[in-house]
């Protein structure tokens, strides 16, 4: 996986972002939508405390939140831009809803999803340079720096 490191904060070039949300989205092989947040998410909430995620076979209609997260400072939704069905949700985060934190494009991931339209749902998801180009200017003016993994 190719990736860029800008001020500290990993950022994946294979994934599909909502940059003002920090969520990543990833189009796996069969078609099925991985999502989780990112580093500079991860970085501004702070260490996770807890975690709630929709059910396998729950449809996750667009702008819903497909999860909640709640750290020491900060609780809020993981908003959906892919309208789907959950397929799985990351039952390791029920126990551990800091690997959210320690590896946010890997272990710490937060749901699958069965995408209804795909195709109109990334249109509105930045990746590659242009998404690149966003989350630095993101990372910018919050002001963010991730400690780096």
């Amino acid at each position: 996986m190719k990736e860029t490191t800008y001020k500290g904060c990993r950022i994946p070039e294979d994934l599909y972002y909502d940059i003002e949300n920090q969520v990543w989205y990833k189009v796996e092989e069969e078609g099925t939508v991985r999502v989780g947040a990112t580093d500079v998410g991860q970085t501004r909430a702070g260490r996770m405390v807890n975690v709630r995620i929709k059910p396998p076979g729950k449809h996750v209609p667009k702008g819903k939140p497909i999860a909640s997260l709640e750290s020491g400072k900060w609780t809020g939704p993981v908003p959906a831009v892919v309208e789907g069905e959950v397929l799985e949700r990351n039952e390791e985060l029920f126990d551990k809803p800091d690997l959210i934190n320690d590896d946010p494009y890997g272990r710490g991931w937060i749901a699958r999803i069965k995408p209804y339209n795909l195709a109109r749902d990334l249109k509105e998801l930045l990746t590659g340079q242009e998404a690149l180009s966003k989350m630095k200017e993101y990372i910018d003016r919050e002001g963010v720096e991730c400690k780096g993994s």
